[in-house]
């Protein structure tokens, strides 16, 4: 049986700069330190919201970095829809974006195979990897060759820390290094129109914790933080 859990909130920014800038006018906070990644021509700043309900989370902002090429071969994408121009038009009018969120499991291969049982193309499992102060941190993600996230990003991208063969539970997790950022995820809730089909996505991967409801596409994060509860929403993008 898997057990997925809430690893990650993902919000794009249109540069990172604008992204912190974001940050910290609408949580109150500066984000903690990010990195590089090669593959995908990306780069990110980190924070912990991990909280009671959600024990291992963390917050990204994420943004396509300046003069990098992406590593991955010519007519792949980047991941979470990065590549798309309808969501590249709404960040750069409106600002960073809440769109998506990533699961944790402790194996993304056998869990990649549970959605293709029910009709779904998570994506192929790619290794990736970054350096940190720490070293190298690794991990194997979902990633389709269109980047699409599926289901407007109320469906998450499937995560596994550490490289294919470690151990789940000697694997580092960003999380390990980052110390408490004075904001915390409360709840985390989905809706799409139909919430039958996602919710039995949720329930073949053991997610748990994500309200699923009927509605126009939407993902939304309830954060606790020093300017008070802040409601992130996606809007369909």
């Amino acid at each position: 049986m898997i057990t997925a859990q809430v690893d990650h909130l993902i919000v794009v920014a249109a540069s990172l700069d604008q992204g912190i800038h974001w940050c910290e006018a609408t949580l109150g906070i500066t984000p903690g330190p990010g990195g590089e990644h090669p593959l995908m021509g990306t780069h990110n700043r980190l924070f912990s919201v991990a909280s009671t309900a959600f024990p291992r989370a963390y917050f990204e902002i994420i943004a396509i970095q300046p003069g990098v090429t992406p590593a991955r071969p010519p007519g792949k994408h980047r991941w979470f829809d990065m590549d798309d121009p309808l969501l590249q038009s709404r960040v750069s009018k409106e600002g960073p974006q809440l769109i998506h969120f990533v699961a944790s499991v402790p194996g993304v291969v056998s869990a990649v195979k549970v959605l293709a049982n029910q009709g779904l193309d998570r994506g192929a499992v790619v290794p990736a990897s970054r350096q940190t102060a720490g070293g190298l941190l690794s991990w194997r993600i979902t990633v389709r060759d269109d980047g699409q996230r599926l289901f407007y990003g109320t469906l998450p991208t499937l995560i596994q820390w550490g490289e294919a063969g470690e151990d789940p539970a000697r694997a580092t997790h960003p999380l390990d290094a980052m110390p408490d950022s004075g904001v915390t995820l409360e709840a985390l809730q989905v809706r799409h129109p139909r919430p039958e089909s996602l919710q039995a996505a949720h329930a073949a991967i053991g997610l748990t914790g994500v309200g699923v409801s009927r509605g126009t596409p939407n993902l939304v994060a309830t954060l606790n933080t020093p300017r008070g509860l802040v409601t992130l929403e996606s809007k369909g993008v």
